[in-house]
């Protein structure tokens, strides 16, 4: 958080697809792989749980570290309702994130993915 200056932010967003895509096929790894029962299967799904919470985990943290701490500034935006509108976007992804990390369900994915296409369009003009 040392004002460097240096920013890719369509590549932050690049991270935050790559990011959504290993929660969703963790998630489905899971699920293929809690009805085998045996102890190969269970320490692959383990295996699986962390990858999908440090990738979630990850989202979270470029969202709220990088993005929201030093890319949404109130100064950047043409109104206090573009500004607004901006945070309320972040938090709705930082929210999903956190659902996808309590859940295998694609629903959760699904939602992620929309919540970061909402917020890309802020930084991949």
């Amino acid at each position: 958080q040392v004002p460097c200056g240096i920013f890719d932010d369509p590549v932050r967003v690049t991270q935050l697809k790559e990011d959504a895509a290993t929660v969703r096929k963790a998630m489905v790894q899971i699920n293929d792989l809690s009805g085998a029962g045996t102890a190969l299967a269970l320490n692959q799904a383990t295996r699986w749980i962390i990858t999908k919470e440090d990738h979630a985990k990850s989202i979270i943290s470029t969202v709220s570290e990088y993005m929201l701490c030093q890319r949404v500034k109130k100064e950047v935006f043409n109104s206090e309702d573009e500004y607004v509108q901006a945070v309320v976007a972040h938090h709705a992804l930082l929210q999903a994130a956190m659902k996808a990390k309590q859940v295998v369900d694609h629903v959760a994915c699904d939602a992620l993915d929309h919540a970061i296409e909402d917020v890309a369009k802020m930084y991949t003009k």
